[in-house]
């Protein structure tokens, strides 16, 4: 027997070890998975569940009203409550958008604007094409 065979003979039984140990290893770790799964499910299962709450519960149910006359076909005038959309519509806005500067009697009052202003516009000479 030479030394070369000696030494193959060594690397195969080393790696027939690795191999053992990290199946093993991945048998453990596949088993502990499905182990956890399984309770998870049998907890859900059980409905032992607490939710968590953020707020306090309201003691008063919310009292039912009937929706203004205007809801339904837009926002009228006075109403608080939000305009419907309509299919294929665009899309109604409650209270209508606001600029994110204030206006010009609130700037000259000394109120700062909601945006820093922008900045002024690059150009660069046109690419000449080849």
């Amino acid at each position: 027997m030479t030394l070369r065979q000696d030494n193959d003979r060594t690397d195969i039984v080393r790696r027939r070890q690795d191999l053992r140990l990290q199946m093993g290893l991945g048998i453990g770790l596949f088993a502990a998975g499905l182990a956890l799964s399984g309770v998870s499910l049998a907890r859900i299962a059980a409905g032992d569940m607490q939710m968590a709450q953020a707020s306090s519960p309201s003691l008063q149910q919310p009292a039912q009203t009937q929706p203004p006359s205007g809801a339904t076909t837009g926002q009228s005038p006075g109403s608080s409550a939000p305009a419907e959309s309509k299919p294929g519509g665009t899309r109604p806005t409650t209270p209508a958008p606001e600029p994110a500067r204030p206006d010009a009697d609130a700037q000259k009052s000394g109120a700062p604007s909601a945006l820093p202003p922008a900045p002024a516009e690059k150009s660069a000479p046109p690419i000449n094409t080849k």
